[in-house]
């Protein structure tokens, strides 16, 4: 069977799968006799090791096989859900999402998991540590053994049986100050095969000779050798610890084989059974490798449910070439209406008027499709904040509120980071310890909101904490400590200029580093970030009530609205978002202040910033008029008033990166090419104001 175009529907059905294996661990930690939540992740595992399995990622179906061995145990409840079974499950799934994003990103999927899996299995036994006593043969009846074995491994060792040979799995831990890690183990592969077969080895061998482990390894072997005789041959080399020989159950893994088999074959039969279905929609989105562990119910589901949405999965990368095609359209749009317009004929003035109505509701719909739901960036967050909690001994509560809110996929692609930033900063910075809680009266829990929602044409999204808030007088010190600011300007500046002094590049009032925060690197990053999406953030605080911080992100990045004006027959775009309002001024209202000229707008000093200075803009004859047409515009609290000859109107524009070539030209941030064919220039106003 042919699995390659597979490949993407399974890494990401295996995404949502790991996904949901998360959020439902965090409720586990919550509600521990929970076991319908146990039942959640057990399916997910289940369907995940089935689709592995099928695809020929056999290490990503091992691990899962084995965390799911511990979950059926919780499940059946042979063992009970405790804080250091949970931290071990979350480890799984943490490497289970390291493999899929090796695969998504062209590898293999392969990753040493050795120690977790042995945590998995002491688990599964109920036991809490390996009980391994040093130079002791271990042969206990039923024990799990730690390898797992593919059908043509345990051919080799079943025939190797009939022929009187043992089978064993051997352990070999070395000294932890053994400094040739490498020669041990040769020197011990040198014993085995003077006296048997090695069938296999984890790590690998290739992992081995480059010393990719920590002191321990297993072998499974083959020999005619007694147990006892080989412990005391491996024990002879040196810097070894302590040797385990252990006779393998090969009754017990055998029926582990043919189960695991029989999910297999039933999952490829699926998949083939997909394969071979004609190319219509669904009524109901199936996994490509959907095992048979529930055929049943799911057959009975099927025959009683009412059909649901037709949904397909789509690659992004049609969508981007979809949106570059109406890009084009747009541009087109522009010119016809600026011919219809010079022509002034009946029919043509009607049909241009009916395409735009249409190209209106085409872009709608076009943009629509590339929104996706913050929530893909929202579910990193509670595994996130439950690590987090652990490692500063805080109490974490996280709230998640408008979740469902849907952003463009490219600013959702380049949002996360920030987030992260924030969120850490007001773990480690906001939220106090539970001692200081109690002191100041609040709960010993803090609470960290999470909180998306629309306005207008943007998407706010806030992290408010109920943490100490900032601390003005201690950011203000630093600042100027650090040359930010100085002492004079110090004194003019309101709290939320103050506040945002902690998104200057270098600042940090931590006073010790550590890995969550403290060397003045991430909030600036934050604002550097926001700023280049064409958003803004705002900081509000009360020192010992909380911090909310508050980003503001446009919907879409490909197509906006701007206003269109004029220097010299040159015609520049300067973003709505940034836009307040239009004015026009007389030459006298301009007065002078610090070498700057300013105007007083609506009781505001704002300063003017005349574009054809900044982008010289040659003049054919001195412009000396009694009447300037200024647009003001905004950078969070700060205002500036830029000069123009004339206002043109508004429009949509499609947005084009300048290229290579063009990079860090200043105040510019792109083009767009207008309906008369001409290139205009997009202003970039965050750059304008200081």
């Amino acid at each position: 069977m042919e699995v390659n175009q597979y490949l993407e529907m399974f890494i990401e059905e295996s995404k949502e799968h790991l996904q949901a294996c998360s959020e439902h661990l965090l409720e586990l930690e919550k509600n521990p006799d929970d076991l319908a939540i146990v039942g959640e992740i057990f399916r997910s595992a289940h369907t995940l090791k089935g689709m592995s399995a099928t695809m020929g990622f056999e290490d990503l179906a091992d691990l899962t096989h084995k965390m799911e061995n511990v979950l059926d145990a919780i499940r059946n409840e042979k063992i009970h859900v405790t804080p250091e079974i949970l931290d071990v499950v979350f480890e799984s799934v943490d490497h289970l999402e390291e493999m899929v994003m090796d695969i998504a990103n062209g590898g293999d999927g392969k990753r040493d998991v050795s120690a977790t899996v042995a945590q998995l299995k002491r688990i599964e036994l109920g036991e809490e540590a390996v009980p391994q006593v040093a130079a002791t043969v271990a042969e206990p009846a039923g024990v799990e053994s730690v390898l797992e074995y593919d059908s043509f491994e345990q051919t080799v060792i079943a025939q190797s049986s009939e022929q009187g040979f043992h089978a064993y799995e051997i352990s070999v831990k070395l000294r932890e100050d053994c400094l040739l890690k490498a020669a041990r183990v040769f020197m011990v592969f040198e014993i085995l095969e003077k006296d048997g077969e090695v069938i296999k080895s984890s790590p690998s061998v290739e992992k081995l000779e480059d010393e990719q482990f920590d002191q321990q390894f297993y072998v499974a072997y083959v020999t005619k050798e007694s147990a006892e005789d080989m412990q005391k041959k491996i024990m002879k080399v040196s810097e070894v610890e302590e040797v385990v020989v252990t006779t393998i159950d090969q009754k017990k893994f055998s029926e582990r084989e043919y189960e695991s088999q029989q999910e297999v074959a039933a999952t490829a039969s699926a998949v083939a059974e997909v394969e071979s279905t004609p190319a219509t929609v669904p009524s109901k989105p199936e996994p490509a490798a959907q095992p048979a562990k529930t055929a049943a119910p799911a057959k009975a589901e099927k025959n009683h449910a009412p059909v649901g949405n037709k949904t397909i999965r789509v690659n992004i990368e049609r969508l981007d070439i979809l949106m570059n095609l109406f890009e084009e359209l747009v541009i087109d749009r522009g010119r016809l209406q600026s011919i219809a317009t010079e022509v002034n004929h009946g029919e043509l003035n009607e049909t241009v008027e009916r395409m735009s109505r249409v190209m209106g509701d085409l872009q709608t719909i076009i943009l629509t499709m590339r929104m996706v739901p913050v929530e893909t960036v929202f579910n990193r967050f509670p595994k996130m904040i439950r690590q987090l909690s652990r490692d500063l001994n805080k109490k974490i509560n996280l709230e998640i509120i408008g979740a469902e809110t849907e952003l463009d996929r490219t600013v959702i692609d380049e949002i996360g980071d920030p987030l992260v930033h924030l969120i850490r900063n007001s773990v480690d910075h906001g939220i106090e310890n539970p001692t200081s809680r109690r002191a100041k009266g609040k709960p010993e829990e803090g609470t960290v909101v999470l909180r998306a929602y629309h306005s207008g044409n943007y998407v706010f999204i806030e992290i408010e904490d109920d943490g100490a808030g900032i601390n003005r007088d201690k950011v203000l010190a630093k600042a100027i400590a650090k040359g930010i600011v100085t002492q004079e300007q110090s004194y003019s500046m309101s709290d939320n200029q103050i506040n945002e002094l902690i998104l200057a590049s270098g600042f940090s009032t931590a006073d010790v580093i550590s890995d969550v925060s403290g060397r003045g690197v991430g909030l600036d990053v934050v604002k550097t970030t926001i700023e280049s999406l064409g958003g803004n953030i705002s900081i509000e605080s009360t020192q010992d009530v909380g911090s909310i911080f508050s980003i503001q992100l446009p919907l879409t990045l490909s197509i906006i609205s701007v206003m269109l004006v004029e220097i010299e027959k040159e015609i520049y775009a300067i973003p709505l978002s940034s836009i307040i309002e239009t004015s026009i001024i007389r030459s006298s209202e301009i007065m002078n202040a610090h070498n700057q000229k300013v105007i007083d707008f609506r009781g505001k000093v704002v300063p003017l910033v005349f574009l054809e200075e900044i982008f010289e803009v040659p003049r054919t004859e001195s412009q000396d008029e009694e009447f300037h047409s200024v647009v003001i515009v905004r950078k969070g609290e700060k205002l500036a008033g830029l000069v123009v000859d004339s206002f043109i109107g508004q429009q949509e524009i499609v947005l084009k990166s300048l290229g290579n070539y063009l990079t860090n030209i200043f105040a510019i941030s792109g083009a767009t090419i207008l309906g008369n064919g001409k290139v205009a220039l997009i202003v970039d106003c965050n750059a304008l104001i200081k």
